[in-house]
């Protein structure tokens, strides 16, 4: 399947932060989040694995209590109900995969 950078639109979620559901199906979904300088992806926690690639930008994430400054390359994991968040230093999106999707986004 195939989905073309045009095919879906990009929600305003507010505070700086827009995401885009890109190709997804039942048991994994990739999703675009764009974020501004000083933007926040608050502290949370899901049921899904994620992984998360950044595309570009520069982030201070924190996983599970553990925090460290990710810019453009790096990636990262978070197992399923694993606290986590991120504060974008330096305007930059994520590349974000869950397994299983995110229901909660569509």
């Amino acid at each position: 399947m195939f989905v073309t950078g045009n095919e879906s639109a990009a929600r305003d979620l507010g505070g700086g932060v827009r995401r885009k559901i890109l190709a997804h199906g039942e048991k994994m979904m990739a999703v675009e989040v764009s974020f501004e300088k000083g933007a926040v992806g608050s502290m949370h926690t899901h049921p899904h694995v994620q992984i998360s690639y950044v595309l570009e930008g520069k982030f201070e994430a924190t996983i599970g209590g553990e925090t460290k400054i990710i810019s453009a390359g790096d990636t990262y994991l978070t197992d399923p109900d694993v606290p986590h968040g991120v504060v974008c230093l330096e305007k930059g999106k994520l590349l974000d995969v869950f397994t299983p999707e995110r229901k909660d986004f569509l």
